[in-house]
């Protein structure tokens, strides 16, 4: 099922994702809001409700300060405005790693309270028993390896991963640890491009690159950087496809040059009396 046929009265599923493997491209970017759900449901087969919301809605330095009720909120939103694609929860930092019981609970009241369709969580190798038991208890999960930005502080800030023969290997095992232990796709952040190709040729899930390579199986990446509305810094994978940042401050100006100039508003934004 590609972009261009989505039926506009079916849901993209899991299983619809899973299928993909190796056809067409998976689309899919972030939304933190229903007017960006509603923009962006036509034309993507998965939106992510990313814990980036953090950086990008809240101004935070990293992801760590996301709670869950901040997820579950913007969830909630989010699920107001998509009507046909896969909606996809990232777990914040602390929800999952302490144990497979409260990683469960905690995705469990996730979808329980938004609808939502899946959750992501961070980490390889260390988080494959935990995905496993996700799975097995009917909660479909997205994997995520590389870099991860929830471990930004232990991994010394946002860098490539892969470059070093080690650091490429372990990589590799964490996304065939991830994807046996049932994961029905894996986001792949932040590593050098020939991992990323081996990564999507080893697994049989469907792969989704950010910062990876053209061959994975899908690509994913924040909506505001796409935009152009967060500003603060451009990582070196976002295209930008359009300055709504500049816009908005041209808005912004025009609107404020009318006000202090009384020629907003005129009559015809005015309530007047009927003669």
């Amino acid at each position: 099922m590609s972009t261009t046929t989505k039926a506009a009265d079916k849901r993209i599923t899991v299983p619809d994702i899973m299928a993909r493997k190796g056809g067409d491209p998976i689309v899919s970017l972030t939304a933190y809001t229903t007017p960006m759900a509603r923009l962006l449901d036509e034309h993507m087969d998965i939106l992510l409700v990313g814990d980036s919301l953090g950086m990008v809605l809240y101004g935070m330095d990293n992801t760590l300060g996301v709670t869950l009720d901040m997820m579950i909120n913007h969830t909630k939103a989010v699920m107001r405005g998509s009507t046909t694609t896969l909606v996809v929860v990232d777990m914040p930092f602390a929800t999952y790693e302490e144990s497979r019981e409260i990683a469960f609970k905690n995705a469990a009241r996730i979808i329980a309270e938004t609808s939502a369709h899946a959750v992501k969580l961070e980490g390889g190798v260390e988080m494959a028993p935990t995905v496993k038991f996700l799975v097995e208890r009917g909660i479909p999960v997205m994997g995520h390896i590389g870099l991860l930005p929830q471990s930004v502080q232990a991994i010394g800030g946002f860098r490539a991963r892969g470059k070093t023969d080690e650091g490429y290997a372990h990589i590799l095992e964490d996304a065939k640890a991830i994807a046996d232990a049932g994961a029905f796709s894996i986001v792949i952040e932040g590593v050098v491009e020939p991992l990323a190709k081996e990564i999507t040729s080893t697994v049989a899930c469907p792969t989704i690159g950010i910062g990876a390579s053209v061959d994975c199986d899908g690509q994913i990446l924040v909506s505001d950087d796409v935009m152009g509305l967060f500003t603060e810094f451009k990582p070196k994978f976002v295209k930008r496809y359009a300055d709504l940042a500049g816009n908005i401050t041209d808005a912004a100006k025009s609107y404020a040059d009318e006000v202090r100039s009384r020629k907003f508003p005129t009559d015809a934004h005015c309530f007047g009396i009927k003669k």
